[in-house]
Parts: C-alpha cells; structure tokens; sequence
C-alpha cells in the first residue's frame, strides 16, 4: 500500500466488508458480493460500488482478479496492516518521532501497554511474548 491516506467513509466500509470476509475465510468478493453486503445499511448504485472497488485497487489497497466476466477483489494487508501503516504514517509526519511515541504510550490504557510490553518482549526475545525482555 503506497503512501497510505486515511479512507473515505464509502471506501472503509467497503474495506470493511473485505476484512470481514476474509477473517471469515471466504473466497475475494465480487461487486455484486460488496454491493449485498452494502445493500443492508446504504442505497447505492451498483456502479458506485463498482467504482468504489476499482479507485481502491488503483490506489493499492486490493488487489483484483478475473473471474469470468467479474472481478474478484481481495484486500492486500489486513486491517491490522492497515492501521500499522496509518500510525507509521501519522508517526512520520511528527518532527519528534521519539517525543510522538513517548506520549503515544503515555496515553494507553492499561491493558493497551501490557499488549505494548509483550510485543516488545517478544521482538527482544526472539518470541518469547508475555515474558520481560532481558536486562
């Protein structure tokens, strides 16, 4: 995902849509597949989807293949990669990196540094998550 911008109501739903598919382990979706899901909350055009879908492949969100005469559309990163690569972003625009991440963590709650301080223990010892990294 090139230079990763936040999305746009329409097109975080959809990739919202995506997401779930595929933590529910289904086949990429088609337009008509995103415009049935969509049907239940909004009453939109199948071409808007279908727009909708094609702009989020050219910018490098999904990626598409054919299938018949239909495309079928698979997110590239998951919704994790996807907020990963929004705070990397938000994080770069910042002339403190050090100073933006030290409040960033002075903000968590709780549970939120507990799952901080495991993912650091487990970068520094060599995957031992849950454990306190090395002295």
């Amino acid at each position: 995902m090139a230079d990763v911008k936040g999305l746009g109501e329409l097109e975080r739903t959809v990739m919202e849509i995506l997401w779930a598919r595929e933590d529910a382990g289904l086949e990429p979706a088609t337009a008509r597949d995103v415009s049935r899901a969509l049907a239940h909350d909004r009453d939109l055009a199948h071409t808007t989807v279908m727009t909708v879908l094609d702009r989020l492949a050219k910018k490098g969100y999904l990626e598409r293949e054919r299938d018949g005469r239909a495309w079928r559309y698979d997110p590239v990163a998951s919704r994790e990669g996807y907020v990963t690569e929004l705070m990397l972003g938000a994080l770069n625009e910042t002339g403190d990196r050090d100073a933006a991440l030290a409040h960033f963590v002075r903000s968590v709650s709780q549970d939120e540094a507990d799952v901080i301080r495991q993912a650091l223990a487990g970068l520094m010892g060599g995957g031992l998550a849950g454990k306190e990294p090395p002295a």
